[in-house]
């Protein structure tokens, strides 16, 4: 698995970690603010880490030389 699969790989899971942070957010927004913040703060940080993540895999060229 080179660099390029585990960034992806990471990507793909916090993808999911962070929508569930955001459903979880939205759930909680009329019963429960204070968990509904913490949830959209954690969301935030996950976001900054995707954010990172999609920086270092862009223009990555997919070209194999012989």
């Amino acid at each position: 698995m080179n660099q390029n699969d585990r960034i992806k790989k990471n990507q793909q899971r916090l993808n999911k970690r962070y929508k569930q942070l955001i459903e979880q957010a939205y759930n909680f927004r009329q019963t429960d603010s204070a968990i509904s913040d913490i949830s959209e703060f954690q969301a935030i940080k996950l976001l900054n880490k995707i954010n990172r993540l999609k920086y270092l895999n862009r223009g990555e060229p997919n070209i194999s030389i012989p």
